[in-house]
């Protein structure tokens, strides 16, 4: 029997997850000189490509050192901690993201490789370019800006570590209205920078251009913010959010009666558990957040885009099958470490009884898009029930999805925010289904996530506007 071609799919964008700050490397003798240079190529994954480059320089009279780039994720010049290259063959190691990449040189300006990462190969084939690639985000707000902009400081007292971020305020003494800026899921900084597109940079530019005052800040554990990420969940992440909030109402510029929350997302779903626990939170905004429970929002999502990349009903049936049972393990046992022994068990018995021959082999796979160290988020998102927050909240909501969101899909999840806002009694509701806009808020023509790099607009004028105008007639 042929393997199967499992694609399990998870609501994270994020495919490869760098750390930067590693030790300073170790470099072989290399042999010719004509390895040196930017080489550029693209890693196909689960609907989504992106864009891997590496920097290759010489390091003295015995080696090389590179660092890698991804264009597409706002990564650049990570370190990288051994390159050996024998004349014929480059080998790169990248042990802080469990990688490496393996490649054998055709031409001068073709090397023809794979890149390995959590058990994971993908074939990676990269050409040198004659300079570095440079995206087109027209979009992104450039200075001198019209407002002032601080960098700032704040500390979750509960958890006992600081954030960094960024507070633009209007030109004037205020005090101001003012929106904490929430991010989607996956590590991201304080621009929710997502395939080089700075959406959150866009969305305080463009509110504090309209009198609003905008904090956002970078996630806990990623690029300035400090704080663990280990066994975190959306729980935890909100803590980070109320101390923005906090933050923000010992602020004299601010209104302290007139803070609120925008959430991506993910974020979505933590502005609403703030809402509905916080009277002092003066209105919330949900951008592609849910309205209907995590399991269900991974299943439909699964569904979704694996009949838009035209994958067989085969191979669709059989994900959702494995989905299922990860998920019902997780659910069952809180203990991460039972958890993976059982989700391990029970996906071999499955694939036994389905006639797969390479069992090691797919189970590594599959374990590999859901790492153990995620699986505290992952029960938590699953078991997360929308409504449960949406009937407590009783400030005014806005609601948008875009028509094309393959992720949080718009004609499930608004009509459940909707519902659950108003059997709670909450009479300021708005929802809107943004017209031919993805997950992102861009333009698209599928909606897929493979889209999201190539896609130059960042986020879509018509939702700024009705952001602004909703903001505006309230609280201005």
């Amino acid at each position: 029997m042929k393997t199967k071609n499992y694609r399990f799919l998870t609501l994270s964008l994020v495919l490869i997850t760098f750390t930067c700050g590693i030790s300073n490397g170790i470099f072989a003798q290399g042999i010719s000189d004509k390895i040196e240079g930017y080489w550029l190529g693209k890693l196909a994954a689960q609907g989504v490509t992106l864009r891997l480059a590496f920097n290759i320089t010489k390091e003295g009279d015995n080696g090389y050192k590179s660092t890698l780039d991804s264009p597409d994720q706002g990564a650049k010049g990570i370190p990288l901690a051994k390159t050996t290259w024998d004349g014929k063959k480059l080998n790169i190691e990248a042990p802080n993201m469990a990688a490496n990449y393996v490649g054998e040189m055709v031409n001068d300006s073709t090397i023809n490789g794979t890149w390995t990462q959590g058990g994971a190969s993908f074939t990676v084939n990269v050409v040198k370019q004659k300079k570095s690639l440079a995206l087109n985000r027209p979009q992104e707000p450039k200075p001198p800006f019209q407002y002032n902009t601080e960098d700032v400081t704040v500390t979750n007292k509960k958890f006992g570590f600081d954030l960094a971020g960024t507070l633009t305020l209007p030109k004037g003494n205020g005090p101001f209205p003012a929106v904490v800026l929430i991010t989607g899921s996956g590590q991201q900084n304080r621009d929710e920078e997502i395939f080089g597109h700075k959406s959150f940079l866009l969305i305080a530019d463009y509110l504090t251009k309209r009198g609003f005052a905008v904090l956002r800040c970078d996630d806990r554990g990623v690029f300035k913010s400090k704080g663990s990420l280990v066994d975190v969940t959306s729980y935890d992440f909100s803590t980070d959010a109320l101390a923005q909030v906090d933050f923000l109402k010992g602020d004299k510029r601010i209104d302290s009666k007139k803070i609120g929350l925008i959430g991506h997302s993910e974020g979505g779903l933590i502005a609403m558990m703030l809402a509905s626990e916080n009277n002092g939170i003066a209105f919330f905004i949900s951008l592609a957040g849910p309205g209907i429970k995590g399991e269900d929002i991974l299943l439909e999502q699964s569904l979704k885009i694996s009949k838009l990349m035209g994958i067989s009903d085969e191979v669709i049936k059989s994900n959702e099958e494995i989905s299922k049972i990860l998920y019902n393990e997780l659910k069952n046992e809180s203990d991460n470490q039972k958890a993976q022994q059982n989700i391990i068990e029970s996906l071999r018995s499955y694939l036994t009884k389905t006639g797969e021959k390479n069992i090691d082999e797919t189970i590594k796979s599959i374990q590999s898009s859901l790492s153990a160290k995620a699986y505290s988020w992952m029960r938590f998102f699953l078991l997360s029930e929308p409504s449960k927050y949406l009937e407590k909240v009783k400030c005014p909501v806005l609601a948008l999805n875009g028509s094309k969101d393959v992720q949080v899909i718009a004609s499930s999840n608004l009509p459940a925010i909707e519902k659950s806002l108003k059997k709670g009694g909450n009479n300021d509701v708005t929802v809107v289904e943004v017209k031919d806009v993805n997950h992102l808020f861009q333009h698209c023509t599928t909606g897929l996530p493979k889209e999201y790099c190539d896609i130059e607009e960042t986020f879509s004028e018509d939702a700024l506007k009705t952001i602004g105008d909703w903001l505006s007639k309230r609280f201005l």
